[in-house]
């Protein structure tokens, strides 16, 4: 999905239909999905202390449940087949196309997934409404520009019907590339009945069963419900509904104050809501670096209409009824016991995302979710219950757990079809960005900076940390938005930039900058020779990469000769 989606609490996550197999708690914080960041592996491991897996002779590595469930077929009818149309899926179907692979995706709802229909894309529609409607209210701001504006309104319906549009839009633009590059659509739910099968249709009909040399598993998420939160789709609601806007409430509660509840937040209180936050640790934005959540919540939280409470559980909601309000039940999150008890018009639960991985037949393969999610190597190879590669089969996006994230979704798919096309492939997550589209933006790529201390503590190096402020900046200044900050985590031995998180105008835009360098192993000794136009707001990581004081000299040959001018 991904989207700007993220996780603000721990919460114990009971067994449902969405196929979850523990009763243990799953921290849904943004940044405890980044396993690779800390060499965290889920591989079986043997007495040898080495992992059961190997990227050459994978066709022999055969899982134990393959002699169980038939022989893969001879000739297949597609060389890839694709269970989801999300943003994973499409780009995956894209990229194979282009490989010259045919290529199906089987999809049982709409195209586009989460993110298109019920995501970042309609999310990012009433966030734009959001910046116009805070920028025209903020006389300060527009008396700064020499402006005057009359009393700034909004329609209800209208709001509602441009976020509706876009995704509309996007969709329709989904299928449209697929169709033109030939990839055939297949409507249903896909199920895996054996190696290299699949079987998909509607409920009522008939099945289809289709073959493939190899098959990508991108089924996404849903929102994520905990128990005893009675969600009636009008008061008590997901951001699936939220996303509608059918009421804009004068109090609600927010469930969360991660990536979603920040979002939301800010849509709701530039149309006029109050918020009050209920988050089960100790601080607010508790995913992100700490440093930008302090100086986050004194932008974006303490200046508007939101309250909170923090360490608390939202133990039990109850829906509006018969004239009541909303009912907010709060618990102590260490001692259990009764705290507060909230009446609101509504309630919006962003307590992250859960896989949607039931009735994909897994068992037919031998694969046992874990918390709902397929178990994958670091090349999203699935992996039965045995600890063995399953032939051919991938499972990419929130499904994986791995990063939930639309545009890492999409990354992760393109990755297995290099893989199945021949060239090895591995994603670095750490270079995989993230952005939070509140007014300020957020941004990150890599690690935090209490993350970065913990590793070099670990593996016995040192790291620096280099800022710099909005306030310095001319093109931010211009546009009177010059609150802000840039960070920059690195070693000063050898430049490796280990984090970067800027909060700022347009934050979202320039962390490619830091993430593409991550992604390159471009260290900062090389990149501070590059040239910024000016007055941009690019120059504020200009200005953090020179800032940062690293020992190792830049590069002596580089792989692009610059021209002298005569």
């Amino acid at each position: 999905m991904h989207s700007t989606l993220s996780f603000s609490q721990a919460t114990t996550v009971p067994t449902t239909n969405y196929a979850f197999h523990s009763q243990s708690p799953i921290n849904l914080r943004f940044c405890g999905l980044r396993r690779e960041a800390f060499g965290i592996s889920i591989l079986t491991r043997s007495s040898s202390g080495r992992v059961r897996l190997s990227t050459r002779g994978r066709s022999k590595r055969t899982s134990a449940s393959t002699g169980n469930n038939g022989t893969p077929p001879k000739s297949f009818d597609y060389d890839l087949i694709i269970i989801g149309a999300g943003v994973g899926g499409h780009g995956a179907a894209l990229h194979a196309v282009e490989k010259g692979l045919k290529t199906a995706i089987i999809e049982g709802d709409v195209v586009g997934g989460t993110c298109v229909n019920r995501g970042c894309v309609p999310s990012k529609a009433l966030l734009a409404v959001s910046g116009r409607m805070r920028e025209l209210q903020s006389e300060h701001h527009m008396k700064a520009l020499g402006l005057q504006v009359s009393a700034a309104g909004y329609d209800r319906q209208g709001v509602a019907d441009h976020a509706n549009n876009l995704a509309s839009k996007i969709r329709s633009n989904l299928t449209n590339s697929m169709k033109a590059l030939g990839v055939d659509i297949l409507t249903g739910f896909g199920t895996i009945v054996g190696p290299q099968k699949v079987k998909y249709g509607k409920v009522g009909f008939t099945d289809n069963v289709v073959t493939a040399k190899d098959i990508i598993i991108a089924t996404g998420s849903v929102p994520f419900v905990p128990k005893g939160i009675e969600v009636d789709g009008k008061t008590v609601i997901t951001s699936d509904h939220a996303l509608k806007l059918e009421f804009v409430p004068d109090w609600i509660a927010i469930v969360g104050s991660g990536y979603i509840g920040l979002e939301f937040s800010d849509v709701y209180t530039a149309l006029g809501s109050e918020v009050t936050f209920i988050e089960a640790l100790d601080q607010l934005m508790p995913g992100f670096d700490p440093e930008i959540s302090k100086l986050a919540q004194r932008v974006l939280i303490n200046p508007r209409k939101i309250d909170y409470h923090t360490g608390v559980f939202a133990t039990k909601i109850t829906p509006a009824r018969d004239g009541k309000p909303v009912i907010v039940e709060l618990t102590d999150a260490k001692t259990k016991e009764h705290k507060d008890t909230l009446e609101v018009d509504a309630a919006l639960i962003a307590t992250g995302r859960a896989p949607f991985t039931y009735g994909l037949g897994l068992e037919n393969i031998n694969v046992v979710t874990q918390r709902g999610f397929v178990p994958v190597d670091e090349r999203m190879r699935v992996i039965d219950a045995n600890g063995n590669l399953v032939p051919h089969l991938y499972c990419i996006g929130d499904a994986n757990g791995k990063m939930m994230l639309a545009h890492a979704a999409s990354a992760q798919g393109i990755s297995v079809v290099e893989q199945v096309t021949g060239r090895d492939h591995v994603l670095n997550h750490l270079s995989v960005p993230a952005a939070c589209f509140t007014h300020p933006e957020i941004s990150m790529v890599g690690l935090t900076e209490p993350q970065a201390r913990e590793k070099a503590e670990k593996e016995g190096f040192e790291i620096s940390v280099a800022k710099t402020s909005f306030k310095a900046n001319t093109k931010a200044l211009a546009e009177n938005e010059g609150e802000g900050l840039a960070k920059l985590i690195y070693r000063p031995d050898n430049g490796e930039i280990l984090g970067v998180h800027i909060f700022g105008l347009h934050a979202a835009d320039l962390i490619h900058e830091a993430s593409n360098a991550v992604a390159l192993g471009t260290r900062i000794q090389d990149i501070r020779f590059a040239v910024h136009a000016h007055p941009t707001l690019s120059e504020v990581l200009d200005e953090l990469f020179k800032s940062a004081k690293v020992k190792a000299p830049a590069s002596t040959s580089s792989p692009i000769s610059e021209p002298v001018a005569a």
